[in-house]
């Protein structure tokens, strides 16, 4: 019947791709750990043989990668039901009377979520294989063309949508201010970055020039779209805030600006990779903490200006509690996993290999535990949010909301 349908089959949006996006981005925050505590001496990023060695020595060690191999799975799992999911629902909007499940107006931006979650599966999947296959590392050249050519069709998607909003938009004109009274038009540079940093993956660890120079070349490419077009958003955005006032429900569009300078960031990270094997003479070793120190200090102040802004609302206690449903609820998750994520960057690659925090030394692990704390928040908002949108119920709350951006 369907008053036993989850409330997010009731009221559709693109914006719950974004669940799927929150769970990826939760199972590469437990990657991270790996990545950057687990020795790794002859491959770039943490691959089976390390994690097994790891294991084989039953210490407390062991017991910690154990528990971030045990939150790769469940979130990847969780990923990719809720990317099956999202996909069936969308299909199903677009055979029904509408013909399609894109929102109309301004909201037809929503559908970037849909690229933007396609290109997290692919860096899900590219974890999974290299933690649980035994020597993959060791084909993974023959691994990259195929990688790139994912994050391409994702690349292409993501322009499709993007080209026909934007013609759209300046061709037959009348978007209010009002209705894009927030920084929600950033979710699709938030999908050109993450196609972007998809790219420049293989420019960071592989060691054929062919495919250093195909993701150098296409993770610019998405970088410079998404650094136009992310600013002359963001300024709109604010421009129509500051004149209208932000809806309720736009209110964590405010916090997208942390993942997108996260995503920006690694990409940047991997690119100047990418230059030390196609141009060694004219990389330096560089220090990464004043770059980073500044990424880090921009996303802290639109943190803490978006936690203002929804405490003033009341929208935690609204949006989380049940009272009102928002698909928009789910940009909450990413901002929470960037920082963490960036958080580990800026300790290990700025402080740690700049020589300023011993590694494993108490200073060191003390820094790191806020970042736990951040990331357990996170876990938990995301178990409340698919309680509420995706657990089955019997009927509506009492004065529940159906907004679906």
């Amino acid at each position: 019947m369907a008053q036993s349908r989850c409330h997010a089959a009731t009221a559709y949006s693109p914006l719950y791709f974004l669940a799927a996006l929150g769970n990826g981005g939760l199972a590469v925050s437990f990657f991270i750990y790996l990545m950057f505590l687990l020795p790794r001496p002859n491959t770039p990023i943490p691959v089976f043989e390390d994690v097994a060695a790891a294991l084989g020595r039953l210490d407390a060690v062991a017991a910690l990668v154990a528990v971030a191999l045990a939150g790769i799975v469940w979130f990847a799992i969780r990923h990719v039901q809720l990317m099956i999911w999202n996909l069936r629902a969308c299909a199903a909007e677009r055979r029904g009377p509408r013909g399609t499940c894109a929102p109309p107006g301004a909201a037809e931006v929503t559908m970037m979520a849909a690229p933007l979650a396609g290109a997290m599966s692919i860096n899900v999947m590219f974890v999974l294989g290299a933690l649980f296959v035994p020597g993959l590392w060791s084909v993974v050249e023959w691994l990259f063309p195929g990688a790139l050519a994912g994050f391409a069709v994702m690349g292409y998607f993501a322009l499709r949508i993007l080209t026909r909003y934007l013609a759209r938009m300046l061709v037959e004109g009348g978007y209010k201010g009002a209705e894009t009274a927030g920084l929600g038009q950033l979710i699709a540079t938030f999908a050109l970055v993450m196609v972007a940093v998809g790219f420049a993956a293989p420019a960071a660890m592989s060691q054929t020039p062919a495919w250093v120079v195909t993701g150098f070349l296409g993770s610019v490419f998405f970088l410079s779209a998404a650094g136009i077009l992310g600013l002359a958003w963001l300024v709109m955005g604010l421009r129509d805030i500051k004149e209208h006032g932000i809806a309720p429900e736009a209110a964590p569009s405010l916090w997208i600006v942390i993942p997108v300078l996260t995503v920006a960031g690694i990409a940047g990270v991997r690119l100047t990779h990418g230059m030390g094997l196609l141009w060694p003479e004219a990389v330096g070793d560089g220090a990464w903490l004043p770059a980073m120190a500044v990424i880090l200090s921009v996303q802290v102040l639109f943190g803490l200006l978006g936690w203002a802004v929804m405490r003033r609302l009341d929208y935690f206690r609204q949006y989380l509690g049940g009272a009102r449903l928002s698909a928009g609820s789910y940009t909450l998750i990413c901002p929470g996993v960037a920082l963490m994520v960036f958080g580990m960057f800026f300790i290990h690659m700025g402080l740690v290999d700049g020589g300023l925090v011993a590694p494993y030394g108490p200073v060191h692990l003390a820094l790191i535990l806020p970042l736990a704390v951040l990331q357990a928040i996170t876990i938990r908002t995301t178990v409340r949010l698919d309680r509420l949108h995706f657990g089955r119920r019997t009927e509506t709350p009492a004065g529940a909301a159906t907004e679906t951006g």
